[in-house]
């Protein structure tokens, strides 16, 4: 089965994920964020069909702690977060984590020379 992208965040930021074909999103306008968001992210936690949430890096300070932990710990959905500068959100660990393979690693690319 293959696992599913999801996005959530304000309207603004899942339209581009929404066009490039991600059938899966939460919007939840940024003056809804400190009440709506954290329903939002347990819907989608819940989802069997998700492998990867994308958030914006910013928006896990409107989190509850218990559902920014839930969040942040969860293996399967992982957890990508955007914004906030170089290397926020471990891009790299989290879909080697996700998948099981590092994408980056010569080694596990095979020999293409």
């Amino acid at each position: 089965m293959s696992q599913e992208i999801a996005v959530i965040g304000s309207p603004e930021f899942t339209t581009g994920f929404r066009l490039a074909g991600v059938r899966k999103f939460e919007n939840v306008p940024d003056d809804e964020k400190d009440v709506d968001l954290d329903e939002a992210v347990s819907r989608t936690l819940e989802d069997d069909d998700i492998g990867i949430i994308v958030m914006h890096d910013d928006d896990l300070t409107h989190l509850s702690r218990n559902v920014r932990n839930d969040v942040e710990t969860s293996v399967e959905p992982t957890l990508v977060t955007l914004g906030g500068g170089a290397g926020s959100g471990g891009l790299r660990d989290k879909i080697k984590r996700a998948i099981g393979i590092d994408l980056m690693d010569e080694d596990e690319q095979g020999d293409n020379e």
